[in-house]
């Protein structure tokens, strides 16, 4: 689908009216919205900003509905499991975004179309612009056009506990000190930093600590991580 020309305009008006459920009138704006900043000098970055908070407040929404008895922690818990990168990443694709964004020619040819951090941040920008030309009962409304199938799909039940969560409560369990998580590097420009945590658990007094490196867009994705890796390494990773 293109984004050039008048000519591809009605297209991509109705083609997010189908997957958003509003039609744009406000062409600059949605074009923003799919633009990567290695493209132009405004970009997608502020929208991404106001989408980020949007998503944050119609996902809490839509779960406070869906779940009326889940405590605070479950609903923390769920709301961070869909609003993650991959989920978004997911998202975006269904929304057929990799062949939308707009990014330099050196982006693109570095495969920047299918990054999930573009695509994840592209997806949050579109929302910061429904919520700029309409209001935020038109985020909502997209919101639980989107996520409900994630639900139902899930079933009834809450999302297990995040993985630094269930390590900490593990340890503490056998009477073992905390987690300990150090950055080891940071890596990329300042949009689009990779980080590098370690994770350092003691199982034993005395006998070689149990190390992991996570991975991730920021700290604390990084941190989760790693945590998985360990949970994994303990045989914990079903609890």
């Amino acid at each position: 689908m293109t984004t050039r020309g008048d000519g591809g305009w009605p297209a991509l008006q109705r083609h997010f009216e189908r997957h958003l459920g509003h039609l744009f009138a406000d062409r600059a704006l949605l074009l923003q919205a799919l633009t990567h900043r290695s493209h132009a000098r405004v970009n997608n970055e502020r929208l991404e900003f106001l989408g980020d908070a949007a998503l944050d407040l119609a996902v809490s929404r839509l779960l406070f509905r869906h779940w009326p008895d889940a405590s605070e922690g479950e609903l923390s818990r769920q709301r961070a499991h869909l609003v993650c990168e991959p989920m978004l990443h997911r998202l975006a694709l269904q929304l057929e975004l990799p062949t939308l964004v707009r990014l330099s020619e050196g982006e693109a040819r570095t495969g920047g179309a299918q990054r999930p951090s573009i695509l994840a941040d592209a997806f949050e920008a579109l929302l910061g612009a429904l919520l700029h030309e309409a209001s935020f009962e038109a985020v909502q409304a997209a919101v639980d056009r989107l996520f409900t199938p994630l639900l139902s799909a899930g079933g009834s039940t809450i999302a297990r506990k995040d993985a630094k969560t269930a390590l900490q409560e593990w340890l503490q369990g056998q009477r073992r000190p905390l987690p300990q998580y150090r950055i080891h590097a940071v890596h990329g420009r300042d949009h689009e930093q990779q980080f590098e945590v370690d994770a350092t658990i003691e199982l034993a007094p005395g006998s070689e600590p149990l190390q992991a490196r996570g991975h991730g867009r920021s700290r604390r994705i990084a941190e989760q991580d790693a945590a998985r890796q360990l949970l994994e390494r303990l045989g914990q990773a079903g609890e």
